[in-house]
């Protein structure tokens, strides 16, 4: 049986949104394309602070498609896989690889990225379906550039991360 195209969805909550985000519609409608065609759907949500479980900052946006498939894993840490059902939920799906979106590019995608290479996962990341906000000395669209950029150059033997656009990632799923 071939493998199904994994999605994981990080961090797209209305608390997470409570700051402004770079480009929040067209990376929202790029990640709904990616929700649309992915065979699977794992949604990471952050429990913190406000953000506590099943409060309304922590609901995923309303503009995101939410299938009925779709899994849901709560983390209290930047990495999706620290203290997680992740790592159970992806070998229950027997999936190697996955395609990884959403917010924030510098913190949680970025550590969910790096501890998924390390552990072995082949990981795609949607180049233009993540974001951030401006820090103090860069600004998002700088951020997104650079850890694409960081990314496509990880040094993990025989597991290069994959970089690419949401066409991209669309047309190899076909």
């Amino acid at each position: 049986m071939p493998e199904q195209n994994v999605l994981i969805v990080v961090d797209m909550q209305n608390g997470v949104f409570a700051s402004p985000r770079y480009d929040r519609s067209g990376r929202g409608e790029r990640i709904n394309q990616l929700i649309d065609r992915a065979g699977r759907v794992i949604f990471i949500q952050h429990a913190e602070g406000e953000m506590t479980q099943g409060s309304e900052f922590w609901q995923l946006l309303p503009e995101l498609h939410q299938p009925e498939s779709a899994i849901s894993v709560t983390k209290t840490a930047c990495d999706s896989f620290y203290r997680t059902t992740l790592d159970a939920v992806l070998k229950e799906l027997n999936a190697t690889r996955f395609t990884v979106c959403g917010c924030a590019t510098d913190y949680c995608v970025d550590t969910t990225i790096k501890i998924a290479a390390s552990k072995g996962y082949a990981v795609t990341v949607a180049s233009d379906a993540h974001t951030t906000g401006d820090r103090t000395h860069a600004t998002a669209q700088q951020l997104i550039g650079q850890h694409n950029e960081v990314w496509r150059e990880l040094s993990v033997p025989g597991n290069p991360v994959m970089v690419k656009t949401t066409a991209e990632i669309l047309a190899d799923w076909k």
